[in-house]
């Protein structure tokens, strides 16, 4: 039978298991204690998710259907989006939000990373396309922060916090996609100290439009002297306007909207091709973007992953947020749509019964819940190791923080990418026929997350790095670190008892073997290139390992409380031992041999 219930409040994301997230399992009131959030209680942390919910609820959710039907277009030279992306986007700004984590000095509110990731996963879920070009203005200031000039911090940041001056990241070119190392943009000195730029950027995400008075642009290019390959590129900061001495705006630079590309979802984001240098404007007097340098000559990589990693853990977030609002609308629909009768009843004449009364729709909805459930404890808790390293006392608790991080950014990225699209997926299953169609929202929540798995970093391109180097790192201490949290955890449950002790037994199997086969991969007497054929593999197992991990804390968090949600997590913690970690033991015998598959194939068998 199926309990009663009552129609949740949102069908954005559950407030209640974010209640239980940060403050039943990572306990975040004790971060007020510390110097950095000295300022803020309970209190002022559940006012920020509740103004966030509102402005989601109200300014993002009503246009998300009508930014992927009109998507933007190109009129006159410029990138035109839907006019209510700006005023969702401003009312985020007047509210002080973009500066949310950031310092006071610079006027932000100093939240947890924590807090600010739970708030934004609203505006995520609400209208991932339009909150994109917030994502990228906060994470480009952010990288401002913390590689910049005063003098570029003072000219940028401010009107880029106060939602005035919008950001973007200009990596990949035509030819070079993914391969930063093949990256032909160049950028040539100047006597007065800049750059000009020329070249080409692709699938810019926010690469032109007019929501703001000015977009900086973060290109990397090659400036002379540099060696080849990725040790050779500069971060330059590129403004589409040039900005006078007293902040007011200037010439139009050098940089061109080429083109938009016209994607499977995400369509409210403009995703562009720019020419930088062209000619078309000639700021000075003549050709070339004008562009300053950020950080060193030739390091312009290392400053750029500030941003990337900071988007990496955004994609992932992201990602949990478009499975999270397709799970609570399956199961809504679920719950109100009759059909069917249970399984051996043979009355025609029976009313039918709601969808969720059949086990394999159940099954479903376990699967989705523990999912999305999974990812998002995995999303908050990288924001409270991020909340450690810059406001621990300890510097040894700030280093093992950081640690963690690195080893975990790959999973956080990849993992909420790849399961709560498949969430979306099951969603679908669940509408069915109706699923299928544009009336109901889940068709575009499959499309909007299926570009997560792709951009940031390619699902393969966060496998080589987690497999290739986070493992490996400083001989090994990252995954050391993640074996002592598991440890940690394994311990605790066993205290516990009974159920908790036979989940502990299993994760403590699986990581195990984790490790065991770790350390097969990078002890085998095989080339570079067999030791990573499978590193897909590898981030898909590990992945699942570190998701078990969440769940038994999750687990262990619920306590004794026999209230629906804490009844609910441990049955989905159930569904993720039995249903989801055993697929990791193929995977592991697979990995231990070395297999070579895919190496083997000839070019012309297929």
């Amino acid at each position: 039978m199926t309990a009663s219930y009552s129609a949740p409040r949102s069908l954005l994301l559950s407030r209640r298991d974010l209640e239980f997230l940060l403050y039943d399992w990572l306990d975040v009131e004790t971060l007020t204690r510390r110097e950095r959030y000295a300022d803020h209680t309970r209190e002022t942390f559940d006012a920020v998710l509740d103004l966030c919910a509102e402005i989601a609820e109200e300014r993002f959710a009503p246009h998300n259907r009508l930014n992927d039907q009109e998507e933007p277009r190109v009129v006159d030279g410029r990138a035109v989006v839907q006019p209510d992306v700006k005023t969702a986007l401003d009312t985020v700004a007047d509210a002080g939000l973009l500066s949310g984590g950031m310092d006071a000095r610079v006027g932000g509110l100093q939240l947890p990373q924590v807090v600010q990731s739970a708030c934004f996963l609203w505006f995520q879920a609400a209208n991932i396309s339009t909150w994109a070009y917030a994502m990228l203005t906060v994470a480009g200031a952010n990288l401002l922060l913390a590689h910049g000039t005063d003098e570029q911090v003072a000219t940028y940041v401010r009107p880029m916090i106060e939602g005035r001056y919008h950001g973007t990241m200009c990596l990949s070119e035509p030819q070079a996609g993914s391969s930063l190392a093949d990256l032909t943009c160049r950028a040539e000195p100047r006597d007065d100290g800049t750059f000009r730029i020329f070249g080409n950027k692709m699938w810019i995400s926010a690469g032109d439009h007019e929501l703001g008075e000015n977009i900086v642009h973060l290109v990397l290019a090659r400036i002379p002297g540099g060696p080849p390959g990725v040790k050779g590129l500069s971060l330059l900061l590129v403004p589409k306007y040039l900005v006078n001495a007293d902040g007011t705006l200037g010439e139009r630079n050098d940089v061109v909207l080429a083109g938009l590309n016209h994607k499977m979802g995400y369509r409210g984001t403009t995703n562009t091709l720019l020419n930088f240098g062209e000619g078309t404007y000639r700021p000075g007097g003549e050709p070339g973007a004008v562009g300053h340098l950020v950080g060193g000559p030739h390091q312009g990589l290392a400053a750029m992953f500030h941003m990337m990693n900071e988007a990496r853990t955004g994609v992932g977030a992201g990602a949990t947020a478009l499975g999270y609002t397709g799970y609570l609308k399956s199961l809504e629909y679920a719950r109100t749509r009759g059909q069917g009768r249970p399984a051996g009843d043979k009355n025609p004449t029976a009313p039918p019964v709601p969808l969720i009364e059949h086990a394999d729709v159940r099954r479903m909805l376990l699967a989705q819940k523990s999912y999305v459930e999974g990812a998002l404890g995995l999303v908050l808790y990288c924001g409270r190791l991020l909340d450690e390293e810059r406001s621990a006392t300890d510097e040894t608790e700030r280093a093992r923080a950081h640690l963690l991080l690195e080893v975990l950014t790959p999973i956080a990225k990849s993992w909420p990418s790849q399961w709560c699209l498949q969430a979306n997926d099951l969603a679908i299953q669940i509408h069915g026929g109706y699923g299928y169609t544009r009336e109901y929202d889940v068709e575009q929540h499959y499309r909007d997350n299926r570009l997560n798995p792709i951009h940031e970093g390619t699902h393969g391109i966060q496998a080589l790095d987690l497999l290739g180097r986070k493992v490996v790192m400083d001989d090994g201490a990252g995954l050391a670190a993640v074996e002592a949290l598991v440890t940690a955890t394994v311990g605790r449950a066993r205290a516990v008892g009974g159920e908790a002790r036979d989940l502990a037994a299993d994760l403590d199997r699986a990581f195990t073997r984790l490790v065991e086969v770790t350390r097969t991969i990078h002890t085998a007497d095989v080339p570079v290139g067999v030791r990573l054929a499978n590193a897909s593999v590898y981030l898909e197992a590990a992945g699942h390992v570190v998701l078990a991990w969440i769940w038994l804390e999750q687990f262990l968090a619920t306590g004794d409380g026999d209230e629906v949600l804490r009844q609910g997590k441990r049955q989905a913690c159930r569904y993720f031992y039995r249903y989801e970690l055993p697929r990791t033991a193929a995977q592991f015998d697979l990995l231990a041999r070395l297999d070579t598959t895919t190496l083997g194939t000839d070019d012309s068998w297929f």
